[in-house]
């Protein structure tokens, strides 16, 4: 087995390995650069670092690795022309550095390579990752239209937002850990039990993720602090607010969640305080830890080796501790 580090150090020297800039290079260049601009990587390492863990040498997962990551990127370019987000990862976004139109054909041109790389395995692994991808990925559009019927609802609960981010997010984390599983030829009983683990840490991920857009630090993050907000995203912090806070708390919070102010930084400010207040911060990092104990106890009836299942763990608990 290797360390975290080492799987993605060896996902990101097989991604730069892929000369992925070809004509017309205006169609190519910015799937390049989503691609270097880093992130986590933690849905090829998951796919890598599964196979291994099932007694497969894990270079035989690197395309189904890539295959994950570049579907996510394409994701992350449409869901940033549908937001207006002017930062991913720190750095500006794709549509803003070139256009929309470029965004639109170069996110649609990563989903087709993501979908080639599947090619590149047997018959029966390419049927069994192509059925479970296009199951993810349908998914992952649809939680990103709960996501934007959301903005205009003003009855939504949460259940419906938690099976939002279960689609939109923590599908493609269960999907990456199941993949590694395919790849490896291991039991099916593994590989479901692997996509259970998967998707409790994928909403755990998620819920994390949403709390950090409010109180993580911008020089850290990697996006916009408070974008959520000023896009009046109805987050699991939202829900909780409107339904623990005062009616002077909530009457305000709906008010804030009605304008976009000139000035965003107030904005931002003054919903943080009401999320501090009626303590949904507290509730949200409850939410967060729920899930990745759901997701532990799920991992210790898996048949693996007691060393297999710790490095698994400690993949989990680094995620849930992450400042970015």
């Amino acid at each position: 087995m290797h360390s975290i580090n080492e799987y993605r150090e060896e996902f990101i020297n097989y991604l730069n390995s892929k000369k992925l800039t070809k004509e017309p290079r205006n169609l190519y260049e910015p799937i390049t650069y989503i691609l270097g601009l880093g992130g986590k990587r933690l849905r090829p390492v998951l796919v890598l670092l599964t196979a291994e863990i099932f007694n497969t040498d894990y270079k035989k997962a690197l395309d189904a690795a890539l295959a994950v990551e570049v579907f996510h990127n394409f994701s992350l370019v449409h869901d940033d022309i549908m937001d207006d987000a002017p930062v991913r990862r720190g750095e500006i976004t794709v549509h803003e550095k070139w256009d929309i139109n470029t965004g639109i054909l170069s996110g649609d041109a990563m989903l087709i390579m993501a979908y080639q790389l599947f090619e590149n395995y047997e018959p029966l692994i390419f049927r069994q990752l192509a059925q479970l991808f296009s199951k993810t990925a349908l998914e992952v559009c649809e939680g990103q239209q709960y996501d934007v019927d959301f903005e205009t609802r003003d009855d939504v609960m949460l259940p419906e937002y938690l099976k939002m981010i279960e689609y939109k997010t923590a599908v493609l984390v269960a999907a990456a850990l199941k993949m590694g599983a395919i790849v490896a030829g291991a039991s099916e009983k593994s590989q479901e039990q692997m996509y259970a683990f998967g998707l409790n840490l994928g909403i755990a991920f998620q819920l994390q993720d949403d709390y950090l857009d409010v109180f993580g630090d911008p020089k850290t993050f990697g996006k916009q602090v408070g974008g959520d907000i000023i896009e009046n995203k109805k987050t699991f912090l939202y829900l909780k607010a409107m339904s623990s806070g005062s009616e002077m708390m909530t009457k305000e919070l709906e008010h804030l969640y009605s304008i976009q102010p000139k000035e965003s930084e107030t904005k931002v400010n003054a919903v943080r305080s009401i999320f501090e207040r009626s303590k949904a911060d507290e509730a949200t990092r409850v939410a967060i830890s729920d899930y990745t104990t759901k997701a532990f106890e799920v991992l210790n009836d898996i048949e693996l080796e007691q060393d297999k299942k710790d490095l698994l763990q400690q993949f989990g608990e680094n995620l849930m501790n992450r400042t970015v």
